[in-house]
């Protein structure tokens, strides 16, 4: 009987390309330590690969994707902490599971989790911490499941609109082509958060480029 799950995100920050929310279930936190998983931001993308192999062969998974364009529409509606709660909690009922474990999206862990509780219906026990992913291994677990699921939707975007390297605001790869791209198109692509401060920044700058042209 699978007792507790663990549940993390990859791309929340990102101003390209999808959020991944990935849940794994197990009987409990030492079989998941048996594997030897970690946070996937400190273990290289070799290992993480690996150990994504594994973690899916062992035990019971589930994930959600959230698309840039869902993002923004409901970015209209609600707050991205309520995002992320929302698709936590899609990804927890998904999952054989008594005791849910989730990395904290809000600065108040303890409200994260009433949040989460609610959009998945209070039938879950949830426990609600800043760096789950480092303290609980079925955490850790769903963090590599996240990442590894991430990396392959962006090198599916990369096939379509080319290298924008990872994705995030951080990244002058990212910002470059981001900006390339309004400038020529004159919109984001359709794999941009448009409700980004990001990328309204660039629309701006570019749009006040513009007119300084006539």
């Amino acid at each position: 009987m699978y007792v507790i799950c663990g549940i993390d995100e990859a791309g929340k920050g990102s101003v390209l390309g999808p959020m991944v929310v990935a849940g794994v279930s197990a009987h409990d936190m030492d079989e998941v330590a048996l594997t030897g998983v970690a946070d996937s931001k400190t273990i290289s993308r070799k290992r993480r690969e690996s150990l994504y192999s594994e973690i899916t062969e062992k035990f019971v998974t589930a994930t959600a994707i959230i698309s840039a364009e869902e993002i923004d529409r409901l970015r209209a509606e609600i707050s991205m902490n309520d995002i992320v709660a929302r698709a936590h909690a899609e990804v927890i009922c998904k999952l054989p599971c008594a005791t849910a474990f989730v990395d904290a999206c809000d600065v108040n862990a303890e409200r994260y989790g009433r949040t989460v509780s609610r959009y998945a219906g209070g039938n879950y026990s949830i426990v609600s911490e800043h760096k789950a992913d480092v303290r609980f291994p079925v955490v850790s677990a769903a963090s590599v499941v996240a990442k590894v699921t991430r990396d392959r939707c962006i090198e599916s975007l990369h096939e379509e609109f080319g290298n924008f390297g990872s994705g995030y605001p951080s990244d002058s790869v990212t910002i470059r082509f981001l900006e390339t791209y309004i400038a020529e198109s004159g919109h984001p692509p359709a794999c941009a958060r448009s409700s980004w401060e990001t990328t309204r920044r660039i629309m701006s700058r570019l749009s006040q480029a513009s007119l300084f042209d006539f």
